[in-house]
């Protein structure tokens, strides 16, 4: 990432001389990353409970979910582009403050047994911001910590995501026993607090800042999206299949978090690792990363044991983290300052396309056909990423 970037943003290249005075914002926007994602990490299992209490079927949550990431692609960038004008964090508390109306909407039609298709566009609608606020909150980052320690924070969020995508289905799944409308009413508190916690910045205008024009997916910025959607789908296959893993090794459907939470555990420890090292990766510190995930991705698609598979996945998750610090800092380096939003947003709605990639294949293939497509997915970017001049 260059200087130039930095300082002309205002924030990254001159940090505040006093360390407590500047944690204290930094600490703020963990808090923040972490719970800007509970709606989705909880989601899955609220919104199944939800459609299970009203219509008899768990599909309804499935439609939910579907919805919501559907609509976050869909609404990234016009969303994006819309608050440019403005500054970041305030267009987070926007954001946010939009999808805390949609959940609460979903509660109260849930709570009045409303007509089941509503509740799908109200999560459509309360998706459609989710690209966006990570941009604007991403791009607040900049301003709260200097370059030399972006990947630190950075590995730091990572971990907190994962914490956040392991606890929030189990907080769903107790609170749901109560009942799924306090579940869902307690989650769309949860996700209004970034509204309270984005820590407010001082920072040049995007207006004010030298005009990019044209487009922005730039080959160098293609490469990055498309490695963040083939990992996506790499994780999310093993995460939406686990049940179907587990059964095809002959087990209960319960275990499950056989794959999972090796998954989870080994996604965490590579976010500690990235934050304690403290550096960004090299062009072949990346391909090393890349190619274990690939050849977990290749352990997983050989469908030849449960052990062999759990490997795999412990691969995939511990490269997670690192891998997605780079994209972000390599983003970060190559986007105009004035569109680093917009860019981050579609580092977003490139991992949403992943998971969406991931979920059709399994869906209409069998699991050894979908883990293999994505298996070449990964080959495709490795070797892309190989080939590329540095950018």
């Amino acid at each position: 990432m260059s200087n130039h970037h930095d300082i002309s943003v205002g924030g990254s290249g001159s940090p505040s001389a006093d360390g407590s005075s500047s944690r204290w914002p930094l600490l703020r926007w963990f808090a923040c990353s972490a719970t800007l994602n509970v709606p989705q990490a909880a989601g899955p299992v609220a919104f199944s409970l939800l459609a299970l209490g009203l219509t008899g079927e768990t599909s309804g949550g499935a439609a939910m979910i579907l919805a919501m990431t559907l609509a976050q692609v869909a609404g990234a960038i016009p969303l994006t582009r819309f608050g440019k004008s403005l500054p970041s964090a305030i267009m987070v508390k926007l954001l946010v403050a939009f999808r805390t109306l949609a959940l609460g909407a979903i509660v109260v039609c849930a709570a009045y047994e409303v007509a089941f298709p509503w509740l799908i566009l109200l999560s459509a609608i309360a998706g459609s911001v989710n690209g966006a606020a990570f941009g604007y909150l991403r791009s607040v980052l900049n301003q709260l910590a200097p370059e030399s320690k972006l990947p630190r924070a950075l590995g730091i969020a990572a971990t907190l995501n994962e914490a956040t995508f392991v606890l929030a289905p189990v907080a769903a799944s107790g609170l749901g026993t109560i009942s799924p409308v306090f579940a869902l009413l307690a989650i769309t508190l949860l996700g209004a607090l970034p509204a309270f916690l984005v820590p407010h910045v001082s920072s040049a205008h995007l207006e004010d800042l030298p005009h990019a024009g044209g487009s922005i997916l730039t080959p160098a910025i293609m490469l990055w999206l498309m490695c963040a959607a083939a990992g996506g789908a790499a994780v999310a296959a093993i995460e939406i299949g686990a049940v179907a893993l587990a059964l095809n090794f002959g087990y209960a459907p319960a275990l499950a978090i056989l794959f999972t939470v090796p998954l989870c555990l080994a996604s965490v420890s590579g976010g500690i690792w990235v934050s304690v090292r403290n550096r960004r990766a090299t062009r072949n510190a990346v391909l090393a990363q890349l190619s274990v995930m690939t050849i977990g991705s290749v352990m997983a698609a050989l469908n030849h044991s449960i052990g062999l598979t759990v490997a795999g996945a412990v691969l995939i998750g511990f490269v997670l983290a690192p891998l997605a610090t780079h994209y972000s800092l390599s983003l970060d380096a190559l986007a105009p300052p004035q569109r680093r939003p917009e860019v981050f947003a579609l580092l977003r709605t490139a991992n949403a396309v992943g998971v969406i990639s991931a979920s059709a294949l399994l869906t209409v293939a069998s699991l050894p056909v979908a883990l293999m497509a994505i298996m070449l997915m990964m080959m495709i970017v490795t070797l892309a990423v190989a080939i590329a001049r540095p950018s």
